[in-house]
């Protein structure tokens, strides 16, 4: 006869779960040893913002603790034979935050400083922006760490494709859906595309999106996020009473989103003072010449040098005097260090994780507003979203309906994340976390843990 410890009872039917609501943040934290392999800074900020606005978002502690961590996190090598025969390994990730609302989405970077704690702060993020605009995924990211610009089309490609074969247990169209980030582009998502439909013997478009329109892509795509920053934007002069045309604006990032950004900024009548690259950046308080700029990025490669504006540096840049600060490059640029700094009224969240907990702080003190990165670059996921229907079904939408779609959907989630922030006297950011969350939380409420 088997006897059981004292203390010890059978449970029926469902195990006990703590459904009491959220209060404190010790509530939600794991034990140290959860979080081991992705503690990073910026995962520490991601969960930072994910435990502020917990507070406002009325969900069960059992719930709260399932979202803090990924579902799955993937991390696989990547051998290449380089051009010159040499051999190279090369580290790389894959993170899924949520599956509970449907497949995975986010895109792949190509960088030497990814990580797998990076991913994993970028696929929480993902999964609140989805959620945010009502997209049926969850969040996603990965990446390869490599120097792009020191490898050749050829080697890109090799990269691309064995990344591609090492996640082919972990992706597909209704698990987890790859898309561009840093460094890579439509040419990449080609490659991932043509590798995952080889394997499984025919054409599967629908495995990434942000793809050459040859072999399903969607039109508008490419520029999807930049001209969502700027619809974002709009949206926000006109709560604020600014006329948006009277402006000035400073880019940070010359790429695919501040570069759209800046160009429909400057259709719209606005003033670019100043954009930076890699290299640097330029400024003109009288305003820079676009054309002129990506004339001389197409000849020289970069903006270093441009002849016809002052030289300034990104940490000089972000400092400029101006009206709007669109940050479009990298993680982590306003900060404790530089945010008292800052001149611009309102900040435009472009790029992912480009402000710290402590920068948001001291930009709220200040009463600079932030218009946050899971709604400002949202217009990337779905267009994505958009191409994936599309694919699905086979059947295509012109430029017109898909700018038209976006603007609809952008602007009902600016206006949600609006109203809650006057709602709950909170700022934008926790705001739409919050509204992210609770969308995450009632399905995950409703579906249970399985088994």
């Amino acid at each position: 006869m088997v006897r059981r410890a004292a203390g010890h009872r059978r449970f029926a039917g469902r195990p006990r779960v703590d459904s009491r609501p959220v209060e404190t943040r010790s509530e939600v934290q794991q034990p140290a040893e959860v979080g081991l392999e992705w503690d990073t800074p910026l995962y520490r900020t991601a969960v930072a913002q994910y435990e502020e606005a917990l507070r406002h978002a009325d969900v069960s502690v059992a719930v709260a603790r399932r979202l803090a961590v990924p579902e799955r996190a993937v991390m696989v090598s990547v051998p290449v034979c380089l051009d010159d025969g040499e051999w190279t390994i090369f580290p790389a990730y894959r993170v899924q935050h949520s599956s509970v609302l449907g497949p995975t989405k986010g895109g792949i970077r190509y960088d030497r400083h990814v990580t797998l704690g990076e991913c994993a702060a970028l696929a929480m993020w993902m999964t609140w922006k989805c959620a945010l605009l009502r997209l049926p995924y969850g969040g996603a990211k990965g990446g390869v760490r490599c120097t792009p610009r020191e490898l050749s089309q050829a080697e890109l490609q090799k990269i691309t494709r064995r990344f591609t074969s090492e996640l082919m247990p972990f992706i597909g169209p209704q698990e987890d859906i790859p898309a561009p980030d840093m460094a890579t582009n439509e040419q990449t998502m080609a490659w991932m595309m043509d590798t995952y439909s080889m394997q499984k013997g025919y054409a599967v478009p629908e495995i990434v999106t942000g793809k050459p329109i040859s072999v399903g892509g969607s039109v508008f795509r490419a520029e999807a996020t930049g001209a969502g920053v700027v619809m974002v934007i709009e949206r926000a002069c006109g709560r604020l009473g600014w006329s948006l045309p009277s402006l000035r604006f400073v880019v940070q990032g010359f790429g695919n989103v501040g570069g759209i950004a800046a160009r429909e900024l400057a259709d719209r009548g606005a003033s670019v003072v100043g954009v930076s690259d890699y290299s640097g950046g330029v400024h003109d308080p009288a305003g820079l010449d676009l054309a002129a700029l990506r004339s001389w990025i197409t000849e020289q490669g970069s903006l270093a040098g441009y002849p016809d504006a002052t030289n300034v540096t990104n940490p000089e840049l972000l400092e400029l005097d101006c009206d709007v600060l669109v940050l479009a490059a990298l993680e982590e640029q306003l900060t404790a260090e530089n945010a008292p700094r800052i001149r611009a009224r309102l900040v435009a969240e472009g790029a992912n994780g480009p402000t710290t907990v402590a920068g948001d702080e001291i930009c709220a003190e200040r009463g600079i507003t932030i218009l946050p990165d899971v709604l400002t670059n949202a217009g990337g996921v779905t267009v994505s979203y958009f191409e994936w229907v599309q694919d699905l079904g086979r059947l295509f939408w012109g430029r017109d309906e898909i700018r038209s779609r976006l603007a609809e959907k952008l602007g009902d989630a600016f206006d949600r994340v609006w109203e809650l922030s006057d709602q709950t006297d909170v700022s934008l950011r926790s705001a739409a976390l919050v509204a992210g969350i609770r969308e995450v939380a009632a399905a995950l409420d409703a579906r249970g843990i399985y088994p």
